[in-house]
């Protein structure tokens, strides 16, 4: 099967001309001969519905709950965390096996937070990137090429496929950002983007549409951002937009964060808005690829909606993969609640849709 998908994928990318990216075509039903349609048809809507989500796993080896998951649910994604990685030859081991275990007709992403800094993991038998504020304040922006390239292979060489970095907010005070101008950030984040692309390497900018100004932990409870449009035009989004139109959309992720923005939609958290995820992200900054929701057990979301709901609203705001990192329970309960939701004909399945082609998409590059 897998065989089957690379070729499928590789003529694809024969077919749009995916090595050009200075322009980023219209996201559109492709004609039923088209490969990622060929793909597409032969999956359930079971199927589809487990590739729009990537959940965590507990263990260091393949389980009975693990299996049990794959099987069940048919998730896309596996994000790893410490509890997950004792060194490079379990890890690697890990990844392989839960593959698998999972028998799918595409890939499974394998994510992790490799930030540099306090934000990565393995730090116990992997080098460690500097933290972003400190590549910043090198005022060179081949050094964050450099780090990319660097967290490209060392997480290859552990099984995982795509980091969940570069960090594109500007102006954040925990060293995770490379600074404090907008359009300096934004080269230092382009610079990283075309080192993991040296590496046919999946990236994923984060926290759309920037999360600098947050007063609070969203780990914790939401924060509002008052500030006007025009200001968050100027100092907050010039580094999605650069990558947005500078490179080819199928190569990363955009992760949204949990932040209110008044001027944007001053009632839903950006990871639940229609006016963020479609409005401003597709409509207006003409994003294509997929879009992944920051940790949907976080404090700022779980909090405040009700659980099964949040995939759903996820997915009817323009979300492709909803990310659940901890509770089992949880990750079962977002999925059912958007297929229940299809089922019922709250959601469509040709929405659905929508984001499984995105993620096919992205998932060529994993053949």
């Amino acid at each position: 099967m897998k065989k089957i998908f690379a070729f499928l994928l590789m003529a694809t990318f024969l077919m749009s001309g995916c090595g050009v990216t200075k322009e980023v075509k219209a996201d559109v039903v492709l004609p039923p001969n088209d490969p990622v349609e060929k793909i597409l048809q032969t999956m359930t809507l079971e199927e589809k519905v487990g590739q729009m989500m990537m959940v965590g796993v507990y263990g260091t080896e393949l389980n009975d709950d693990i299996i049990y998951s794959l099987n069940a649910f048919h998730f896309g994604g596996i994000i790893f965390f410490d509890r997950n990685l004792e060194n490079v030859a379990q890890s690697k081991k890990f990844a392989e096996d839960i593959s698998a275990a999972a028998n799918q007709k595409l890939p499974l992403l394998f994510a992790i937070d490799e930030e540099g800094g306090r934000v990565a993991r393995g730090r116990h038998f992997l080098e460690v990137a500097p933290s972003q504020e400190e590549i910043g304040l090198s005022g060179n922006f081949d050094e964050a090429k450099y780090w990319a390239i660097h967290n490209a292979k060392i997480l290859k060489s552990i099984g995982v496929n795509i980091n969940l970095a570069p960090v594109a907010d500007v102006g954040s005070r925990d060293t995770r950002s490379f600074g404090d101008d907008a359009l300096t950030v934004a080269n230092f984040v382009d610079a990283a983007a075309h080192g993991y692309e040296s590496e046919n390497f999946l990236y994923t900018l984060k926290h759309f549409p920037g999360i600098g100004k947050s007063k609070i932990d969203p780990h914790q409870e939401v924060s509002n951002v008052e500030d006007s449009k025009e200001i968050l035009d100027a100092e907050d989004l010039p580094p999605f937009k650069q990558i947005i139109r500078g490179h080819d959309n199928s190569n990363f992720m955009i992760m949204v964060g949990h932040l209110k923005y008044d001027a944007l939609d001053p009632v839903n958290s950006a990871s639940l808005s229609p006016a963020v995820m479609t409005g401003l992200l597709r409509e207006e900054l003409g994003f294509k690829g997929v879009v992944i929701t920051d940790d949907l057990e976080m404090g700022a979301i779980k909090n405040n909606v009700d659980l099964p709901t949040l995939g759903v609203r996820m997915v009817l705001a323009g979300g492709d993969v909803a990310l659940v990192c901890h509770n089992y329970e949880s990750q079962q309960t977002v999925y059912n609640g958007i297929l229940n939701a299809v089922k019922r004909g709250e959601i469509s399945e040709e929405r659905i849709n929508e984001s499984v082609r995105r993620i096919i998409r992205l998932k060529a590059h994993l053949s």
